[in-house]
């Protein structure tokens, strides 16, 4: 392979010096041709194209070649005495000798002009690579989908062979979260390697600057000995700093023999700082998540602990009351009817209290959800409304508190909507567990023309279902009912109240 790469120059060098020729031969054929017609008008300038063709596609040391060999055949076929190559004119070896000179400034012309275009090419396409990363980054993606993007565009756009991304682990090793190849091999992508021996990864690790190492020859370590199994020569990495603290390397490889450019390090690091801002940008809507579902867990076990003291207090009290009521009435003589229609008012009076706290503690936190599921739950409450409702219920299982409690109270807040607002005469709710999601479809025949941004209890429900990470979408043209659709990511629990996962752990 290093063989064919070190013939490629001679090749390319030899394939200009074959075309300049036929060129000049070319353009020969033409000067012979119209020389009788055009007499004196200096055809020998158009030799100038050949020299230009020359230097702008294979440099100035051909387009001097070019220049000599264009001289050369002029001389032989039109300058007396044709040919031959004898100089006898001292005037002809001064237009040959500037003739030359003009070859070699055209050279240098038409070498920086081919260099400014290849660099101005190369700049717009890095552009157009970072755009295309950027704009990923801020669609709010996943940082995996970042992370594949920028390793092929590094790999690209430097010309490497093979690109990783590598994170730097609290236990001190590194792992590669996403891998470019230009070929069928590949880099080991999620396996962690010890930091030892020769390896962009350390060097970057110890020093926090970009790197180069020009040979994996007789170096140790699992990343060494892997870079010479895929024959890689050299590399080149750049940190990745996220928050003022080091989070991982960007790292582009080579089997070449001859190294990357002096800029590659600068080129990188234009994409290390899109990375950057992706990882930060996702770790802030984690925390945000996380947060939300704190506060959300935290809602819902003050609801279950004004329940249960409701229940195991005040309730119980006033129902003591209401039976010793009951039996003070039963006591009362005959002979004072008034006092025992009034103590039989009173105790009407707490049977009423109570069962409006009952229906109050219902909605803070109903207990039979705690007690018998989303199922149970969910049959009540559609037996209690006051539309019909058409329950269709394919989820049977216990699922943990927090999606048990969202999708309760989605499905109530609907009703409760509906029976409010909507002037409907039919509901319907629709529940099934299906792909380790639960599905929630409410549907009504109302007027429709709901606006969640409006103030209606639907925000807090879009608050508490994206918390869980799931979403919710509401339909509600005017005049053709509402339609609301949840997904929730499930965790069952078959057997048993499940337990309350950790709220922001945080994947190994």
């Amino acid at each position: 392979m290093a063989r064919y790469a070190a013939s490629l120059p001679v090749l390319h060098w030899l394939s200009g010096l074959l075309v300049s020729a036929a060129l000049v031969a070319a353009f020969a054929s033409l000067i012979v041709f119209f020389d009788p017609y055009l007499p004196g008008v200096g055809l020998e300038a158009l030799y100038i194209l050949v020299i230009l063709a020359a230097a702008t596609i294979w440099g100035t040391g051909l387009a001097v070649v070019a220049a000599v060999l264009s001289a050369l055949v002029y001389e032989y076929l039109f300058v007396p005495p044709i040919h031959t190559l004898t100089i006898r004119d001292p005037l002809t070896l001064v237009v040959l000798i500037v003739f030359v000179i003009t070859a070699v400034v055209v050279g240098q012309l038409a070498g920086r002009m081919r260099r400014a275009a290849e660099e101005s090419a190369r700049l717009a396409e890095e552009q157009s690579a970072l755009r295309r990363v950027a704009t990923l980054a801020a669609k709010s993606v996943s940082p995996s989908a970042v992370f594949e993007a920028v390793a092929r565009e590094v790999g690209r756009q430097c010309n490497a062979d093979l690109a990783r991304l590598e994170r730097y682990e609290e236990d001190g090793t590194v792992t590669g979260v996403a891998v470019w190849s230009s070929g069928p091999a590949q880099q080991a992508l999620g396996t962690r390697f010890e930091l030892e021996g020769l390896s962009i990864a350390r060097e970057v690790r110890q020093t926090g600057d970009p790197v180069r190492i020009e040979s994996f020859v007789g170096a140790t370590g699992a990343i060494a000995e892997e870079s010479r199994a895929l024959g890689i020569r050299s590399s080149v990495g750049c940190p990745i700093v996220v928050a003022g603290s080091l989070w991982g390397v960007i790292a582009a490889s080579t089997r070449n023999a001859e190294p990357f450019p002096p800029d590659t390090e600068a080129q990188i690091a234009r994409f290390t700082e899109i990375v950057a801002t992706a990882i930060a940008n996702a770790e802030s809507r984690e925390q945000l998540a996380a947060s939300r579902a704190r506060v959300v867990a935290a809602g819902d076990d003050m609801r279950r602990r004004l329940e249960r003291d409701l229940h195991d207090g005040v309730q119980q009290r006033l129902v003591s009351l209401g039976l010793e009521l009951r039996f003070t009435q039963e006591t009362v003589p005959a002979e004072l009817p008034a006092l025992r229609g009034d103590i039989g008012q009173v105790a009407d009076e707490i049977t009423e209290v109570l069962d409006e706290l009952r229906e109050t503690t219902r909605g803070i936190h109903p207990a039979i959800l705690s007690q018998g599921g989303l199922g149970p739950a969910l049959r009540t409450l559609a037996r209690r409304s006051a539309v019909p409702v058409e329950l269709s219920l394919d989820a049977d299982s216990r699922y943990s508190p927090p999606v048990e409690v969202a999708a309760y109270y989605v499905v109530s807040e609907a009703l409760t909507n509906t029976i409010k607002h909507a002037n409907a005469s039919h509901a319907a709710v629709f529940v099934e567990e299906r792909d380790s999601t639960l599905r929630l479809r409410i549907c009504d025949d109302g007027v429709g023309g709901a606006v969640p941004q409006r103030g209606s209890g639907l925000i807090g429900l879009y608050d508490r279902v994206e918390a869980l990470g799931g979403s919710i979408d509401v339909v509600s043209p005017t005049g053709h009912g509402t339609r609301i659709q949840v997904s929730l990511p499930l965790e069952q629990t078959d057997g048993g109240p499940p337990p309350v996962p950790a709220v922001g752990a945080s994947s190994p």
